[in-house]
């Protein structure tokens, strides 16, 4: 299942340091993109459909610990 998460930062450099930080992520594979004038990130991903989304989980708590916010 595909699965679009969105995240909004306080400006468009921490939002571009966000999707670097997902370029290399170990825990699934996502595609990330720019949006709204760059302050935020649209997350795409496959998700299990069984049980928990770890995935999402993990994302969360990676953009909080940039300031982030899912919109």
């Amino acid at each position: 299942m595909k699965t679009e998460i969105s995240y909004r930062f306080e400006s468009s450099q921490i939002a571009n340091r966000f999707v670097h930080m997902l370029k290399n992520w170990p825990v699934n594979e996502v595609k990330t993109r720019l949006f709204n004038g760059g302050d935020s990130v649209k997350v795409t991903y496959k998700s299990d459909e069984g049980g928990f989304d770890y995935t999402s989980a993990e994302l969360d708590d990676l953009a909080e610990k940039h300031g982030g916010k899912e919109v």
